[in-house]
């Protein structure tokens, strides 16, 4: 059976524990790419991970992107956003489309 689980400072995440998600804190780059390696071990079919934590393991999260499962989301923590996710869907956008038809050029922060 596939889960859904979240990854992130314990501030930025604990909040999802109410919504019956899994909720792995991580204090560093090397807790947190070990916490996704062992997700993905796990049947994980959806990994949300604050965007300050997926800044630190980009390459890691790379690896997974051309695969259907997991589909591993950013999403912004208690600092603020940092803009990954909105560029993970330009990216996506483009490579199907072949064009950035959503921001046409435009910086996406």
């Amino acid at each position: 059976m596939h889960r859904i689980g979240v990854i992130g400072d314990k501030d930025s995440i604990l909040g999802f524990k109410a919504l019956g998600i899994e909720v792995f804190s991580v204090e560093d780059a090397e807790e947190a790419e070990k916490t996704l390696e062992n997700m993905v071990v796990n049947n994980f079919a959806v990994i949300y991970i604050t965007e300050q934590t997926a800044k630190d393991i980009t390459p890691v999260i790379d690896r997974y992107n051309s695969r259907t499962v997991p589909v591993i989301i950013p999403i912004p923590g208690n600092q603020g956003t940092l803009g990954l996710g909105m560029q993970g869907v330009k990216r996506t956008v483009e490579r199907a489309v072949g064009a950035d038809i959503l921001f046409k050029g435009e910086q996406v922060n």
